[in-house]
């Protein structure tokens, strides 16, 4: 007898769809956080806070949106700005690379577009540093356009939602066009921003990679899953030791009062945070401990740097350090506002010699039922 032919997979019901969307923008209307970008509707505003979220905690990016756009409050005066001013700015964030590419794309706009950006998805996704995901949350946060948002959030509840195992890779791209065509078939058509921050969200603050708050999500009635799923172990930090040079000499310039600390430039022709600004690297790791003030922490990407820091005077600079770049005594007071890497702002503000930047909260709108 010929083998019967598998049953054909049935389209998710209608109603189970916009018993879904009611069941998550109603939550999200409750729940939200209050962040600054969703304060503000204007799609500059919107598109530089989605540039910063890419791959970088919410915590983090609370304050620095807020700094950053006290200082480029438009797309022109991002323009006309330097990069190294965006640079400064961008200090802390990581990745900045995306700080490049928002300046790049400023300049493009204003000088090929007439000053105005993308209002479609497809064409916001021609400009630099832009990708699929941050055009498809510009445009419907932004513009309303009907086109769904994936991050890893949004990844994550749609394949519990449907009991989906996230691990191995033979079957990765399979399962991102599953998840891709499920999210286009949820994604509501008449509020398609807060649907797509809505579902974010839910990944975010309930529907957790580890630990998920089932008691309390909005849509667990109808998840296949009700706790976590199998996915592809993430790949194990590496461990570095590096050791860098603290020095801090009374200012020598006319009319200047005060300290300056010496500070070398990464060549432009690095990949990791090139043009940026650091301590000079010590030419050993190994510190004795009498000399050592400090010791950090400090991540880039999959790597964990433990980094020794230890003071060196003016003249042993030569002799203990590694001469990398372009080296400047920089008063402290302007420090603060160059284009620094995100562990030279660490270890200068631990060692007092810069202000300590302080971290909005991020409050919960009142009545929200998440924890």
């Amino acid at each position: 007898m010929p083998k019967a032919k598998p049953m054909a997979r049935q389209p998710r019901e209608p109603a189970k769809i916009i018993r879904l969307r009611r069941q998550l923008l109603e939550w999200y209307a409750r729940s939200r956080r209050d962040l600054p970008w969703r304060r503000n509707p204007d799609p500059y505003s919107i598109w530089v806070s989605e540039i910063m979220l890419q791959q970088t905690r919410v915590a983090v990016v609370v304050e620095r949106y807020q700094t950053f756009l006290a200082r480029f409050p438009t797309l022109d005066s991002l323009e006309q700005a330097s990069e190294q001013d965006v640079l400064a700015l961008w200090s802390g964030l990581g990745y900045y690379r995306r700080a490049r590419m928002l300046h790049k794309a400023a300049k493009l706009v204003v000088h090929q577009l007439e000053g105005s950006l993308p209002t479609n998805a497809e064409a916001l996704r021609t400009l630099p540093g832009i990708g699929a995901y941050t055009a498809a949350a510009i445009a419907s946060i932004a513009h309303g356009e009907v086109v769904a948002v994936v991050d890893g959030n949004v990844e994550r509840v749609l394949c519990r939602l449907e009991g989906w195992a996230a691990g191995g890779r033979a079957g990765e791209t399979a399962l991102k066009h599953k998840i891709e065509d499920l999210a286009a078939q949820l994604v509501d058509p008449a509020h398609p921003g807060d649907f797509n921050q809505a579902l974010m969200e839910l990944g975010a603050t309930v529907c957790l990679p580890r630990n998920p708050m089932c008691l309390v999500c909005p849509v667990a009635a109808g998840c296949k899953t009700q706790g976590e799923h199998k996915t592809t172990p993430r790949p194990r930090m590496q461990s570095r030791e590096v050791a860098h040079a603290l020095c801090v000499r009374r200012g020598r310039r006319p009319n200047r009062s005060g300290r300056e600390v010496l500070l070398e430039q990464r060549a432009a022709s690095l990949t990791v945070m090139p043009g940026l600004w650091e301590l000079p690297t010590l030419k050993h790791t190994a510190v004795p401990a009498k000399e050592l003030i400090m010791t950090v922490r400090h991540a880039i990407m999959q790597v964990n740097y433990y980094v020794r820091i230890r003071t060196v005077q003016e003249d042993e600079v030569e002799t203990m350090t590694i001469a990398a770049g372009e080296r400047r005594w920089v008063p402290l007071n302007e420090a603060v506002v160059m284009a620094l890497t995100g562990l030279a702002r660490k270890v200068l503000t631990r060692a007092r010699l810069l202000a300590a930047t302080p971290r909005a909260a991020i409050a919960p709108k009142p009545g929200s039922d998440v924890l």
